[in-house]
């Protein structure tokens, strides 16, 4: 009885595997040929600014922010549908509306040092109508300690 039950479970487990395979091709193939139609057809989104932007040396505490500008070099309208920051301290703020083929806009981003100290490198995500889907802005900053003036009148250690 237990080698039946065996048999049919590896059984089930081949044909279970077969019908995953197949449907993953399947949408593979429908996501292929649905690129090849539009593919002329998105909005392409290009920044002014190359690389990692450098906010330079703040003081902990201190909150920056920076605008990165870009263009909608597509034929259709840009929609960013969410940007998503790699942690709390970073704020992005984006437009709402549908950026028009060939017009300017900008994402602004916020970084509050407070709570941080040394080189902090941060990521801002953008999931917009365009392909890829995601385009990411970094930037760095490198934070010094804010130092209280208790700190100031304690002597060295030796």
């Amino acid at each position: 009885m237990y080698v039946v039950c065996k048999k049919w479970l590896c059984l089930l487990a081949i044909v279970s595997v077969s019908i995953s395979q197949y449907s993953c091709d399947n949408r593979q193939q429908q996501t292929d040929h649905s690129e090849e139609t539009t593919s002329g057809n998105v909005p392409k989104i290009t920044f002014a600014e190359k690389g990692v932007y450098n906010f330079g040396t703040i003081t902990e505490g201190d909150t920056v922010e920076h605008s990165f500008t870009f263009v909608n070099n597509g034929s259709i309208p840009l929609i960013i549908n969410n940007i998503t920051a790699s942690c709390g301290c970073t704020t992005p703020e984006w437009p709402r509306e549908p950026i028009a083929p060939g017009a300017k806009s900008f994402i602004r981003v916020r970084f509050n040092s407070r709570g941080k100290q040394g080189e902090q490198h941060k990521t801002v995500s953008i999931f917009a109508n365009t392909d890829p889907a995601i385009t990411d802005l970094q930037f760095r900053v490198m934070v010094k300690p804010k130092y209280t003036v208790a700190d100031s009148t304690q002597k060295p250690v030796s």
